[in-house]
């Protein structure tokens, strides 16, 4: 499936527009600030170990917005956003979410 920021994929017009479809992961800041206090690989001012778990929620994010799309019978997603949120009291979660246009070509 064709996942993408732009509104258009060249030289495959849009057929029909099934609708809004998204992808959402909560994470319990717990986890990071767990990921923190055994971190050793920090270089450079990075953290592989933030870094992979922000990206395996990413993840999860664009897998749940692939399948609700092909529940639709899309081809592709189109006009992709990400976003991160902090969430809940003093900051304790972080919310990915990915949201676009499910289309059929």
């Amino acid at each position: 499936m064709i996942v993408t920021t732009t509104t258009l994929i060249e030289g495959r017009p849009v057929r029909d527009y099934l609708g809004i479809v998204t992808g959402e992961v909560i994470v319990g800041a717990n986890l990071f600030k767990d990921l923190f206090a055994s971190v050793r690989d920090i270089v450079g001012g990075r953290s592989g170990a933030y870094e992979g778990a922000l990206r395996d929620a990413r993840t999860a994010a664009f897998e749940e917005l692939t399948s609700e799309a092909r529940d639709l019978g899309a081809d592709a997603v189109i006009g992709v956003d990400i976003d991160y949120e902090v969430l809940g009291q003093n900051g304790s979660m972080l919310m990915v979410s990915v949201s676009g246009t499910a289309v059929k070509l």
